[in-house]
């Protein structure tokens, strides 16, 4: 009798295991669906796919955007204190996305000169503020260029000086000895901006082939070019003479741009992912301000950093923050899938670390 209950309670303890097992498979498995796409439609390279797959303990497709990354701009404290959980929490999930081995190849990268270069210096204030450039980078630096008391005022600075480093009083950490920089990025307040990541890339692509508006021929007359000869072989040019979308889309996303890359050198700076620019999961970030919450963002930051006193952040236009999902769908319409999802494996470690959507809207 004592050996048939046991031989029951053995069993059922499997039973429990097998029901229980299975469940947490089912559940992680359609989480990593939702968020990545289903394993049969992935087009990506073997060493991202391996990476993605193998972190289903952190379901991904259960997590809601980061707080402020919803398309209505997320909540609208009157007071910056207020903003402080925000930045808190997305501070969190950086740091869970950054700590997991699993996505290193993603999320981490070395403190090379290209980034050193990405980074601006106040000593004054003790300030180091990493450009990614098409979100906002401008005016920050225009609040940089007047702590370091180069001009008194924003509004007092040429447009031709901001971006010109030889007149604009900004130095890079790059520019500092090893001990230096060591120490600034373990005493100074450090801060960068985000943007959705593919939003980001349609601003890249008008400002530098479409507009160019501060007169930088080489986008057109040598990148482009670059560019076409390599992507566009074999497909019909519709009579676009000049760059299109999806032969830009289709260099991003090709697995070997970097040979490119390393030909058009700094240029890149316009459209390499977060983590290239940043190493956000390599240096201890104090905020990571996001481009679609900038009108609460900006004043935070400054508070925080102690100089809201001082210095203004430029007046934002209304709703040049928020994120335009109908452009993005215009922008993206007519391209393969097979690129889209070559595109997004390219970036899912700026999708993850910083709490924005997976596209599925062009990815499905």
């Amino acid at each position: 009798m004592r050996h048939r209950w046991l031989l029951i309670g053995v069993c059922g303890w499997v039973l429990f295991f097998l029901i229980f097992g299975s469940r947490f498979f089912s559940l992680s498995r359609r989480a990593l669906d939702v968020y990545v796409g289903k394993p049969e439609t992935q087009s990506w390279t073997p060493s991202t796919t391996k990476d993605v797959k193998s972190h289903t303990a952190l379901e991904w497709g259960k997590r809601t955007p980061a707080p402020g990354n919803q398309p209505s701009g997320g909540p609208s404290p009157a007071d910056p204190s207020e903003w402080q959980s925000v930045v808190m929490q997305r501070l969190e999930l950086l740091r869970s996305f950054c700590s997991n081995s699993s996505l290193r190849n993603l999320t981490h990268t070395p403190l090379s000169k290209f980034i050193l270069d990405r980074i601006f210096v106040c000593d004054k204030h003790k300030i180091l503020f990493c450009q990614t450039p098409k979100v906002g980078n401008t005016q920050w630096k225009k609040v940089l260029i007047v702590l370091n008391g180069a001009f008194p005022t924003v509004k007092e600075i040429p447009e031709n000086v901001v971006h010109d480093h030889e007149k604009n009083g900004l130095p890079r950490l790059s520019s500092f000895s090893a001990s230096e920089r060591t120490h600034r990025l373990s005493t100074y307040f450090k801060f960068f901006i985000v943007r959705d990541p593919f939003e980001r890339l349609i601003s890249a692509f008008k400002d530098k082939f479409l507009q160019n508006p501060r007169f930088e021929p080489w986008y057109k007359h040598d990148i482009a070019p670059a560019i076409i000869r390599k992507y566009r072989k074999g497909r019909s040019s519709d009579g676009a003479p000049g760059l299109r979308f999806e032969d830009f889309v289709r260099y991003l996303g090709d697995p070997a741009h970097q040979r490119l890359d390393r030909q058009f050198g700094d240029h890149i700076i316009h459209w390499v992912t977060y983590v290239e620019l940043c190493a956000p999961c390599d240096i201890d970030y104090d905020v990571v301000g996001h481009h679609e919450t900038l009108e609460h963002d900006a004043p935070y930051v400054l508070r925080a950093a102690g100089i809201d006193r001082l210095v203004s952040y430029p007046a934002i236009p209304p709703g040049i923050t928020h994120y335009n999902r109908t452009k993005v769908e215009r922008y993206f319409l007519g391209i393969s899938k097979r690129d889209v999802r070559r595109l997004y494996a390219r970036f899912l470690g700026d999708f993850i670390l910083f709490g924005y959507e997976r596209p599925g809207f062009l990815l499905d």
